[in-house]
């Protein structure tokens, strides 16, 4: 039964961001799914059932704080880690809501450290 991949959904308007984390986290052992928006990003939530959602705070039409709540709602369990290229959102009490807030960078190691700390925290 641990042989099963973690699963990660990886939500953001940006491809090359998506790219990027979809690779290295693939490269650490995780199977990715990910979405471009928030209505997608909930559809996903819903059907693949993810272990943990990386969240973009800035998108077009529903913005991540949104789909955070939502997805808080139906599934408080579900570890989000909000990902933004602004540090300034840390400030936000919305964003108080997530399991943890990434600044983006192309050095993944906060993302992969964050990642790997709240899916053991599942099995503990």
């Amino acid at each position: 039964m641990s042989d099963e991949k973690k699963k990660i959904l990886v939500v953001d308007d940006e491809e090359s961001i998506q790219l990027l984390y979809k690779d290295a986290l693939e490269e650490d052992g995780y199977d990715i799914q990910s979405a471009m928006n928030g209505d997608e990003a909930l559809r996903l939530f819903d059907g693949y059932r993810p272990d943990l959602v990386i969240l973009d705070i800035n998108m077009p039409g529903m913005d991540g704080i949104e789909v955070l709540r939502q997805m808080k709602q139906k599934r408080p369990d579900t570890p989000v880690i909000l990902s933004s290229a602004y540090p300034e959102y840390k400030q936000d009490l919305a964003s108080w809501a997530s399991d943890d807030y990434i600044v983006k960078s192309f050095n993944l190691d906060d993302l992969k450290e964050s990642v790997k700390r709240h899916l053991s925290k599942e099995k503990a």
